[in-house]
C-alpha cells in the first residue's frame, strides 16, 4: 500500500483523428487510466489527482508519474497542504499521503463515508455524517465537532484561524481559541454544500442544493444571494488579486467581484469563456494571472482573461467526456486536465 510505483499505463499522443488538437495538446501527452477522475490539486512540485478506483496519481514536470493505491473504493475528496495530500474515501478512511507515497491513516469511520476534507498550514479536517474531526498543529488527537445535520462542505480560511462547516440551514464557522473551538452560526434556509472563504477572509460562500450560491459577510453576517444558474455549481475558484469568485454551472464562467466593502452586493458578474450551449463543469485559476480555465461537460477547455471584451483561447475541443478536474503546478509550469472517463491530459503550459 505504501511507496511510489510506476504508473500502470503509458502516455500517448492525442488521438487526432477524433477531433482537432491544439498546440497545448500537441506538446503534452494523454493517459487513459480507466477510472473516473474525481479531483486534482497542486502539492509541492507536482499535481495529485484522485480516481474512482481508489488510487492517487502524482504527475511531475521532470519525471515519470507515480501511483499510490490508497483507498478500497472511490476517492471522494482530496485537499493539499505543502508536502501532503489528504484524501477521504467511501471505504471510511481519512488518509495523509506524502509526495513519496507514504500513507498514514488518520481516521477510520468503518462503513461510513468520508464526505469532505480540508487542509491548511498544518491543520487537517474531515467529515463523516454529522461529525467533523480537526487535527491542530502539535496535537496527536483530533477535536470532534458535532453538527445538527449532515456536513456538506469544509473550508479553512487562508490563515487557518477559522473552519467553515456547511449543512442544512446554513453554515457553522468554528474559531480556535486557546485550543478550544468556538462556533458561530450563519443561517440561510436550504442545503449547503461545497464552501470557500474569500482570500482576505471577509466573506464565506457556499454552493446550494439549488442552482445558486449563497454567501455571508463575516463581520455582520449580511447575506449575499447569487442565483440564476441553469445547473448546479460543482466547481469554483478565486482568481486575481481583486479577487473574483469564478464558478461553473452555466454556459460561461461566471465571475463574481469581491472587491470593495460590499463585494458582489447589487453588482452583476463578469461572464467569460463562452461555451455556447455547453455547461461548464470545472473551473480553475491560472496562477498569478487574472485568467481562468473553464472545462465543459463535452470535454472542451477554454482559457479566458476576466475581460468580457477578450475572446477565450481554445485549449482543447470537445472529447465527449465531462471535465472533472483541472489543476496547475504551484510553479505554473504544467497543466492537468482530467475527465469522467478516466483520461488525463498532462502538458507544459508554455512552449
Amino acid at each position: 500500500m505504501q511507496g511510489r510505483y510506476p504508473l500502470d499505463y503509458t502516455f500517448t499522443e492525442p488521438l487526432r483523428q477524433k477531433y482537432k488538437t491544439s498546440e497545448l495538446e500537441r506538446r503534452g501527452a494523454y493517459a487513459d487510466t480507466g477510472a473516473p477522475v474525481t479531483g486534482a490539486v497542486a502539492v509541492g512540485g507536482a499535481v495529485a489527482a484522485s480516481f474512482g478506483d481508489g488510487t492517487v496519481r502524482f504527475f511531475w514536470p521532470d519525471s515519470d508519474p507515480t501511483v499510490v493505491n490508497a483507498h478500497r473504493g472511490v476517492v471522494l475528496c482530496l485537499a493539499s497542504d505543502s508536502d501532503y495530500v489528504l484524501t477521504g474515501g467511501d471505504d471510511g478512511r481519512f488518509l495523509r499521503i506524502s509526495l513519496d507515497g507514504d500513507i498514514e491513516e488518520l481516521a477510520n469511520f468503518d462503513t461510513k463515508w468520508v464526505d469532505c476534507v480540508a487542509a491548511t498550514r498544518g491543520l487537517y479536517a474531515c467529515s463523516s455524517g454529522q461529525k467533523v474531526l480537526v487535527w491542530s498543529m502539535g496535537q496527536s488527537q483530533p477535536t470532534e465537532l458535532e453538527h445538527s445535520g449532515t456536513v456538506g462542505g469544509l473550508a479553512f480560511n487562508s490563515k487557518g484561524e477559522r473552519l467553515a462547516v456547511t449543512h442544512y440551514g446554513g453554515a457553522t464557522v468554528w474559531q480556535e481559541n486557546k485550543r478550544r473551538w468556538k462556533r458561530s452560526r450563519f443561517v440561510w434556509k436550504g442545503s449547503h454544500g461545497a464552501t470557500t472563504f474569500s482570500p482576505d477572509g471577509k466573506y464565506l460562500v457556499t454552493a446550494m442544493q439549488e442552482n445558486a450560491l449563497h454567501g455571508w459577510r463575516i463581520r455582520d453576517k449580511a447575506n449575499l444571494s447569487m442565483s440564476g444558474y441553469p445547473a448546479k455549481i460543482k466547481s469554483f475558484a478565486w482568481v486575481g488579486e481583486t479577487p473574483y469568485l469564478v464558478t461553473s454551472g452555466a454556459s460561461e464562467a461566471i465571475c463574481w467581484p469581491f472587491d470593495g466593502k460590499d463585494g458582489p452586493m447589487n453588482r452583476s458578474p463578469v461572464c467569460v469563456a463562452d461555451g455556447g450551449k455547453k455547461i461548464a463543469s470545472c473551473v480553475q485559476a491560472l496562477p498569478s494571472e487574472k485568467a481562468v480555465f473553464a472545462g465543459f461537460k463535452d470535454g472542451t477547455v477554454l482559457l479566458a482573461e476576466l475581460d468580457e471584451k477578450k475572446k477565450a483561447i481554445v485549449l482543447r475541443e470537445g472529447t465527449g467526456a465531462a471535465v472533472t478536474a483541472i489543476a496547475v503546478t504551484n510553479s505554473g509550469s504544467h497543466l492537468l486536465i482530467g475527465d469522467d472517463k478516466g483520461k488525463i491530459l498532462w502538458t507544459p503550459l508554455w512552449a
